[in-house]
């Protein structure tokens, strides 16, 4: 990084699933450097017990932190988010972390039927902090919260391979579709960011339409509000390209590919 770039953004998720972050926080920033980080040693996050997980993020961190010196961290993870987000900060206080956390309240907020539903990974589903979400904001409608174990890695083999097997994405995401009196369920949180890689999918083996919230837009907003802003105006384009990180060291060559894809040097 030369004297005149500003301190990188990183990104960082299990897998691929941040790179829908990513790509609507480019839009936004595009003075920006980013560095994208793939767990993909960890991958997937949802059989791990929770301490565990815990500790091993907080570790990454750690070295992450002093490597690249981030303006702010983005967790664009909801499990990562809903179990040690707030164990970063601590340990982090210097810098900014933005995390991913399911849109609950826009979709209370939304809704006309009063039926939603939160489609995540197990983790995000049995997560108090999930409940408190809500608690807070969707107390006066039914919130359907359905855990799949298959959708994040359909999402990845998908994106490496360029085929999913649809009957798989329709049993996955079946439990979201309820009716009841009448109703019918309207709108679909996305509660992991490997989904809305599937949603062409989802809406095409869905048993009616709904609306599907990506928070992708909502988390790259974020990140932007708490950047310097009176740098941002003037800043030159980055001089470095992006960079993808893999905590494996030894990716699978299509992930590889897809980075580069993404205009990420690994």
């Amino acid at each position: 990084m030369t004297t005149s770039d500003p301190k990188p953004v990183l990104m960082f998720d299990s897998g691929i699933g941040g790179l829908t972050v990513l790509r609507e926080a480019r839009v936004l920033m595009p003075e920006r450097r980013f560095v994208y980080v793939a767990d993909d040693a960890g991958f997937p996050y949802g059989g791990w017990d929770e301490e565990q997980l815990r500790e091993r993020i907080v570790t990454l961190f750690g070295d992450l932190i002093e490597r690249y010196d981030p303006e702010i961290a983005v967790i664009a993870c909801n499990t990562a988010s809903t179990l040690v987000l707030g164990d970063l900060r601590s340990a982090f206080p210097q810098t900014p972390f933005v995390g991913t956390v399911p849109a609950i309240k826009p979709a209370a907020e939304r809704t006309r039927s009063g039926l939603i539903s939160v489609l995540a990974t197990p983790g995000t589903v049995k997560r108090q902090y999930t409940r408190d979400l809500i608690g807070d904001w969707a107390s006066k409608v039914h919130v359907r919260l359905v855990g799949s174990e298959r959708l994040a890695g359909l999402a990845e083999t998908y994106m490496r391979e360029g085929f999913v097997d649809e009957s798989a994405v329709r049993d996955e995401i079946a439990p979201c579709f309820i009716e009841h009196d009448g109703r019918r369920t309207d709108i679909v949180v996305l509660a992991c960011t490997h989904y809305p890689f599937l949603v062409n999918r989802m809406r095409k083996t869905a048993p009616w339409p709904v609306d599907w919230i990506d928070p992708a837009e909502a988390i790259a907003r974020r990140a932007l509000s708490l950047l310097p802003k009176e740098r941002r105006p003037h800043e030159p384009m980055p001089t470095e390209p992006d960079n993808a990180v893999f905590t494996s060291g030894n990716p699978d060559p299509a992930i590889r590919r897809l980075m580069q894809g993404f205009g990420l040097r690994s």
